[in-house]
């Protein structure tokens, strides 16, 4: 029986040294990363070394939608959001939404690939989750960026605060062509937390996410400011002029607008700080002088 124990206890030796090994092997492979979504962009081009970027979103180099275009341009980006595309970039963890497909997921997974999933998008609270999840992904030293991060972040937002106390907050709605306003628990509400702003779908018109414009109510609104996600004033207005309700809005027909850039509209990363501050520029110019 001895020499059979001996065995069988030199062959879990083995393999615990076999287990150790991989393990020390797969914490030394180097991470190639390929991020599938706007906001998964922007955090990755602050946390990773440049190596670790294997590739980016396909909207990740367009300024309409992203707060790091120009950033980005440096990196492959996808063209199609499929399996096969995104392994062709090697892969070792892929970032995703929870609005990803559930297929493509799957198949990365199958591959052997990590994923890592995002949720939280609405509030700073949930950017600083998601930078501190995917640093955790990278290493150390990107936990330590995303801590000055978070930390700089931190003193903005308190330094604007301070800019905005005791200041009446400006009424403003951010209007759509394709008939739908944000109201609150979204990006925008976000926005005019922070920004010295009310925003009017939500505390007038009490509505939730994005939802449908209450047109006929919306008439009765004292709107201050329209706030668009553009780059020049005219151009962004023009539909507006003839679309109901908003064509009849004295703040349309005044041309009363705060413009932002773009991305900062639907901003989920850390980035949205930079809206906060523009948004409120626009609507308190006062208190910046």
């Amino acid at each position: 029986m001895k020499p059979l124990r001996q065995l069988l206890l030199g062959l879990l030796c083995f393999g615990a040294v076999a287990v150790g090994l991989c393990a020390a092997e797969s914490a030394r492979r180097p991470v190639r990363v390929v991020s599938q979504t706007v906001g998964t962009d922007e955090l990755l081009l602050a946390l990773a070394e440049p190596a670790q970027i294997a590739a980016l979103s396909h909207l990740a180099g367009n300024a309409a939608f992203s707060a790091t275009a120009r950033e980005a341009a440096a990196y492959p980006h996808i063209v199609l959001g499929d399996a096969e595309t995104i392994l062709r970039h090697a892969p070792t963890l892929v970032l995703c939404a929870d609005y990803s497909r559930a297929d493509l997921v799957k198949q990365l997974e199958r591959a052997g690939v990590r994923v890592v999933k995002f949720s939280r998008y609405k509030t700073l609270a949930d950017a600083y989750a998601n930078l501190r999840l995917l640093a955790r992904e990278l290493g150390p030293e990107a936990e330590a960026r995303a801590e000055r991060i978070v930390a700089d972040c931190e003193a903005r937002v308190a330094a604007l605060a301070a800019r905005l106390k005791d200041r009446p907050k400006v009424k403003v709605i951010a209007p759509s062509t394709f008939g739908l306003v944000p109201g609150y628990e979204t990006t925008f509400q976000d926005l005019c937390d922070h920004a010295g702003a009310e925003n009017l779908c939500a505390t007038l018109g009490q509505l939730r996410g994005h939802a449908p414009a209450p047109i006929e109510r919306m008439l009765t609104w004292p709107v201050a400011v329209v706030v668009l996600g553009a780059t020049d004033r005219e151009t962004a207005l023009a539909p507006l002029r003839k679309l109901p309700p908003y064509q009849f809005m004295t703040a349309v027909q005044q041309s009363r607008v705060a413009l932002l850039a773009p991305p900062y509209l639907s901003c989920v990363s850390h980035h949205r700080v930079d809206g906060y501050e523009a948004l409120a520029r626009a609507l308190h110019p006062e208190a910046f002088r």
